[in-house]
């Protein structure tokens, strides 16, 4: 890629997790920052300002030629959709660059009530490919910040196929899970990472287990703990990728960190685009300053040359002492964190004897994301210039007391005094005009990016929940049924392993059998689909958790057999599995009968999410799965009718790029089941999925709803399901029979066994 093409085309985005973090960033070179307010965003422990802050944030930003973005980009319930529209409100008006956004109701909610704020698709979207990207561009999202995961390959190829306006992250702590969408800290303490209240698990000791024999040694437990991501050495290749924003992690860190990494990337962008590859070197005193910052047991490259491997991951605890470095932190501290930014400006104050005072002052705006330089010109009149009786006002007087700039956020560059006749001028008044002027020249700078509140939809002429009964899944296309409220279900199982479909085969009250698309390849989906048919029962086939390139190679390669199986309908698990399934319906018109499962991983929280759902699988039918981390009440309160309530199974905590075999072993390329043991002596099942190359861990103890079938009754859902993982043959008859004989035939079943209830009673914070 030619240099003049990439000019001015890098964005340093820098967090802040509290005002001072945010100008440490800003005094350090970033072109934007990204923040959290007091709500809504995924950083709940963060020391996020209040509003007033917040509103003086987004100024502040702006008058320094920096663009600000909000993260709200937590998931949402239903109550709490109520009071998006006053928390954005002030925000918005203000001048608000973006938001960043997870939920799919929140990204309908402002694009219908802010219609000209941007939104960007958070990374916890876990957009990978092309058609994922392409569907929110479609919804109107303006940036695509990418999976962490993701390969150079991968994000140049939705760069390419899309022209998407990409933001990826280039340095900072980097999660275990895809994205982040993590369950490990939900079910284990109730408090949520897709929430901003991850508890950091995956930051514990670890040992790894197959057949009862531990794989890792003592000293190499922290097997779920990613080194943090450094991309100084790889920045000219992620240019020229396509990624536009350079993106830091880092709103729970001091405002020290934020100014020390920010100032070093900035220094080796700026060289990057003054020099391209050639000039290109990165200093190996600037490595160890960012080491001496944070150091969680050295650093990776991450997911971007490679697609997992052992040394990515940290393995052994950290040493509790370490030298500091005093003399780089006090160097922060004075130039960044403590600095008092100034803008220049050029004025020209008029003293005339017999004429009001006048006082011009000029500002060229430079944003430095690159856009066109603005000049904002202000003047403001004073009192009338008097007559000397003795002595009269000099220039030097005048220049001297004007230039006092000491309270405010400029310094002049240029100051030009006009003077005429033998004017008599009190200090008190000149002070009044720079005041005046000044604060002139503000509100001028800050005028641009108001915005009218008149341009907002009322909220009550569309509110979020202005519907209190469950919407009618049949009218957006979705799947409807007779007995819904009457303890009358379709049954659905899901399965991963063959003896589990023989078994699922073989009962009658099964309705739908879901197969696992790692499991089961795709020269026996025809036969087993008809077998299906042949035993009275849909067949489902369930696309991966994740949608890379390995399963874009493996489901292009058998599209054909694909559409020709004969399948009633696909389990949907990532936003690309929708557009994909989209193209290939025009080429094979049979697709379009089937019937869409949106699984939980697609998160539908609240109603406007559902709604917006639906809207992009216009075309199918459709039914959603209903979310894992809701309570019953929260449940209700967002309708259940037309959903699917998974009542039974291990519940993935974790979907990951990394491989525990290989991390503790070796990869055989050969499914394996580990374990991990944590230090209360817990097991998760932790399996690979080496067709397309990602890891599950499960929870401990599966899911039952079993003892709740009264409340279940009263959120009358359509059809439960039966996750098997697992299980083997006779537990796998054993809990289809407990559950039909409790939820279809209203008797008292029992199963043996230890289980977790999830969140169905306790929710989450």
């Amino acid at each position: 890629m030619e240099l003049d093409i990439i000019k001015n085309k890098v964005e340093i985005l820098a967090p802040a997790g509290s005002f001072e973090s945010m100008k440490a960033a800003v005094a350090a070179g970033a072109d934007a920052v990204y923040i959290g307010g007091s709500r809504f965003g995924a950083r709940a422990y963060a020391d996020n300002p209040g509003e007033d802050m917040l509103l003086e944030a987004i100024d502040y930003a702006h008058l320094h030629g920096c663009r600000l973005y909000l993260t709200v980009n937590t998931l949402v319930k239903e109550k709490e959709l109520e009071g998006l529209y006053e928390y954005l409100e002030p925000y918005y008006r203000q001048g608000l660059d973006a938001a960043i956004v997870q939920d799919m109701g929140v990204f309908s909610y402002i694009k219908e009530k802010f219609p000209d704020l941007p939104v960007h698709a958070s990374t916890q979207m876990t957009i990978t490919g092309p058609q994922g990207a392409g569907l929110m561009m479609e919804l109107g999202a303006s940036r695509i910040v990418t999976a962490r995961e993701l390969s150079l390959q991968e994000i140049r190829k939705i760069y390419e196929q899309t022209g998407a306006e990409i933001e990826s992250f280039v340095h900072g702590a980097l999660c275990y899970c895809y994205s982040g969408q993590c369950l490990f800290s939900s079910l284990i303490g109730g408090r949520s990472g897709n929430r901003g209240r991850c508890a950091q698990t995956c930051r514990l000791p670890f040992e790894v287990k197959r057949d009862g024999k531990t794989l890792n040694n003592k000293e190499e437990r922290y097997v779920l703990s990613l080194k943090d991501l450094c991309t100084l050495d790889i920045l000219p290749e992620l240019v020229e990728a396509g990624i536009y924003s350079m993106k830091i992690e880092g709103r729970m860190k001091s405002p020290r960190y934020t100014a020390g990494v920010v100032s070093i990337y900035r220094k080796y962008v700026d060289l990057y685009l003054e020099k391209g590859r050639k000039g290109y070197r990165v200093e190996k005193e600037d490595r160890q300053r960012l080491l001496d910052l944070f150091d969680r047991g050295g650093q990776t490259e991450g997911y971007y040359r490679q697609h997992n491997g052992r040394d990515m991951v940290v393995m052994k605890e950290k040493p509790s002492f370490r030298q500091e470095n005093r003399e780089l932190y006090q160097y922060l501290d004075e130039t960044y964190v403590e600095a008092e930014l100034k803008e220049p400006v050029s004025g020209t104050v008029a003293v005339k004897e017999g004429e009001p005072l006048s006082l011009t002052l000029r500002f060229e705006r430079n944003m430095r994301d690159g856009q066109m330089p603005e000049t904002v010109e202000v003047t403001v009149a004073g009192e009338e210039a008097q007559q000397a009786k003795n002595q009269p006002v000099t220039e030097g007087k005048i220049a001297k007391q004007i230039g006092k700039t000491g309270n405010t956020p400029f310094y002049f560059r240029e100051l030009n005094v006009e003077m005429e006749g033998n004017p008599f001028v009190p200090v008190q008044e000149l002070n009044e005009l720079r005041r005046r002027g000044f604060a002139a020249l503000e509100e001028g700078i800050q005028s641009s990016f108001r915005r009218k509140i008149k341009e907002l939809l009322p909220e009550r002429e569309s509110g979020a929940s202005e519907c209190k009964t469950a919407p009618d899944m049949s009218e957006s296309g979705a799947e409807d049924k007779d007995g819904l409220g009457k303890g009358l279900y379709s049954l659905n199982v899901s399965v991963e392993e063959p003896e589990q479909f023989e078994t699922v085969l073989e009962e009658g009250s099964v309705d739908g059998i879901y197969l696992d698309s790692a499991h089961f390849d795709a020269v026996l989906w025809n036969e087993l689909a008809n077998r299906c048919h042949h035993a009275g029962k849909r067949c489902f086939l369930v696309l991966p958790h994740i949608f890379r390139e390995e399963a874009f190679r493996y489901f292009d390669a058998n599209k054909e057999l694909l559409a020709n199986a004969g399948f009633d309908g696909a389990v949907i698990r990532a936003w690309e599995e929708i557009g994909l399934l989209k193209e290939w319906a025009g080429e094979y018109s049979q697709l379009k009968d089937l019937t869409l499962i949106m699984d939980y991983g697609i998160y539908t929280m609240n109603r406007a999410a559902e709604k917006m759902t639906a809207k992009m699988v216009s075309g199918f039918r459709h039914r959603l799965t209903l979310p894992v981390e809701l309570n019953s009440r929260e449940l209700e309160d967002m309708g259940c009718r037309g959903g699917e309530l998974i009542v039974y199974g291990r519940l993935p905590m974790m979907v990951t790029a990394q491989c525990m075999k290989k991390t503790v072993d070796s990869c055989k390329k050969k499914p394996e089941l580990l374990f991990l043991r944590d230090r209360m002596g817990k097991e998760f099942p932790v399996k690979n999925h080496c067709r397309f190359c990602y890891n599950t861990i499960y929870n401990t103890s599966p899911l039952s709803l079993l003892k709740d079938r009264h409340r279940i009754d009263g959120l009358g859902p359509e059809s439960l399901r039966l996750n098997f993982t697992t299980e083997n043959r006779e537990e796998t008859r054993a809990v289809i029979r407990a559950f039909s004989g409790s939820f279809l035939e209203g008797r008292e079943t029992e199963l043996p066994g230890e289980f977790t209830r999830g969140h169905l009673k306790r929710g989450i914070e």
